[in-house]
């Protein structure tokens, strides 16, 4: 067999590549060595029968308001591509039961943070609009091709408006931490409870270098687009893109494991499965992890440097999830919450920072920070009528274990016993914020990292973000510190996915530029 393009993995960037090429008229092949196409885009019945849940990824607000998007939209909407939306996009409710939920409506936000703390609501306009004012310039760096003359131009116009001190300024502002700037700018606990706990869903901590940027876009995104989920699980989003690719003559083919890219004479030449079956190519376009790239697909080719640096590269904390099938809909102690997307449980910036730390020294902590989903309020074709799904993340997880920081949990693995225990926590600690939990729990499912890896070789250690998000690990250092849009010395082949710029999320943004720099 022979393709234009072959895509490793099937994950949102390797179906954006895919779709894009297949639209040119090239023929591309999507090979996925796992059952089920999607990677991190799931959805099953792994609770109760009629009970869908999004197993991994489910919020697709990046991909919905990005360039793929944009793009591909209108051709996806063809085969079944349905948002699903809540006005009402995220919310905080802290230990005590005091909650703030945040609108789509920026006037009635700037208004209820105004009445928690004089001036919070102003701040808040303030943050937001000015994402919204550097748009243009922002969204470049954190999405485009940052090794190209495009974004030098781009510098070069932000140098000439600025000025090469004001483009310095703005620079190291966007450098500051979290904690930083909601402790500077706001006085309510309350708002500050709001966003600390986002900056994790982008692999950082309320102490990381840019997690005040990132914290910022994430209001602004959030307000202004929401938190859509897709008409019948992200899984009918996987559906729309096979649909998609194969309408244009693309094939994909699941349970094909790649063993290795086959490069002669430092070109790629094509592929070779695991069952010894070899493919022709020219172009490989691979949506794994470093460490699949270089200490197995490319295994027998020289490239020391690159070889060298997968050994120092990190992986961050992981992830669990748990998944809810309830009697009916969870009826709130709190008001405000019933049809919140996103709703996260912690009492604010230092409870985020505590649990964070504690995954991140390979401790269970002791408080986990939970985001807790409501798919059904959204899409209520998820679950009989009447009935209810709950989505959990906790998205502070340690990959390995070393400890528990509450002194309660024994286990060092991440095996059964311990996941339930685990899961435990997790439940007693969500329970408090629900009227009779108990008697409307139907089934829960709960999957740990190591469970997530089993399912997603990429999700290391149930990594879910690609790899540390800190910034030597990011932007025109990710993967790598010498690393050029994913590109390197064998031709023909380009590095996409979490673990690449610009980085995780169901963006599908390095899909979109390496497609795009094939012609697309």
């Amino acid at each position: 067999m022979q393709a234009d393009h072959v895509i490793i993995g099937s994950g949102i960037n390797g179906l954006v590549a895919a779709s894009l090429l297949a639209l040119k008229g090239r023929k591309v092949l999507v090979l996925e060595r796992e059952a089920t196409l999607g990677g991190c885009m799931r959805s099953e019945e792994v609770t109760l029968p009629g009970f869908t849940h999004d197993v991994m990824a489910a919020t697709f607000v990046l991909f919905m308001t990005g360039p793929a998007g944009g793009e591909l939209g209108p051709h996806l909407a063809r085969h079944g591509f349905e948002y699903c939306h809540s006005p009402n996009p995220t919310a905080v409710l802290r230990p005590d039961g005091s909650a703030l939920a945040l609108t789509m409506d920026q006037a009635a936000n700037v208004a209820a943070f105004n009445a928690l703390a004089a001036g919070d609501g102003d701040r808040h306009a303030a943050d937001v609009g000015q994402i919204a004012a550097d748009a243009p310039f922002l969204f470049a760096l954190l999405g485009g091709n940052l090794w190209s003359w495009q974004t030098a131009r781009l510098l070069f116009g932000q140098m000439r408006k600025r000025g090469a001190r004001g483009l310095a300024a703005w620079m190291g502002t966007a450098l500051a931490p979290a904690r930083g700037w909601l402790e500077a700018n706001y006085k309510s606990p309350d708002v500050q409870a709001l966003w600390a706990p986002w900056v994790l869903h982008t692999g950082l901590t309320p102490e990381s270098t840019y997690s005040a940027q990132m914290g910022k876009v994430i209001a602004f995104a959030l307000e202004a687009a929401g938190a859509p989920i897709v008409k019948g699980g992200s899984a009918a989003a996987v559906a729309a893109f096979k649909g998609l690719i194969e309408e244009k003559g693309g094939v994909l083919r699941t349970e094909a494991d790649v063993e290795r890219i086959v490069v002669r004479d430092g070109r790629v030449t094509g592929v070779r499965l695991a069952g010894g079956e070899e493919i022709s190519c020219s172009s490989v376009l691979a949506s794994v992890a470093p460490g699949q790239l270089y200490e197995r697909l490319l295994e027998d080719t020289d490239l020391t440097q690159d070889k060298a640096a997968t050994g120092q590269f990190r992986h961050g904390r992981g992830d669990f999830q748990l998944h809810y099938a309830l009697d009916k809909h969870p009826e709130w102690l709190s008001p405000g919450l019933d049809d919140v997307a996103l709703i996260h449980l912690t009492d604010g910036i230092d409870a985020v920072s505590k649990s964070a730390n504690e995954a991140e020294r390979g401790m269970l902590p002791e408080t986990p920070t939970i985001c807790v989903g409501q798919p059904h309020r959204l899409d209520p074709s998820r679950c009989p009528d009447g009935k209810a799904i709950l989505w959990l993340q906790i998205p502070d997880a340690p990959r390995t274990i070393k400890g528990d920081a509450a002194g309660e949990i024994d286990g060092k693995e991440w095996d059964e016993e311990t996941r339930e225990a685990f899961a435990d926590r997790l439940e007693t600690m969500l329970s408090r914020h629900i009227k009779d939990f108990d008697k409307i729990k139907l089934a829960r499912r709960a999957y740990s990292p190591r469970d997530l890896e089993s399912m997603n070789v990429n999700l290391v250690g149930g990594d879910p973000y690609g790899g540390h998000c800190g910034i030597d690990q990011f932007f025109i250092w990710r993967p790598f510190a010498h690393s050029t849009n994913g590109t390197g010395p064998v031709k023909g082949l380009i590095h996409i996915g979490a673990s690449t710029h610009p980085g995780p999320g169901l963006g599908g943004g390095s899909g979109f530029n390496a497609a795009k720099r094939l012609g697309a």
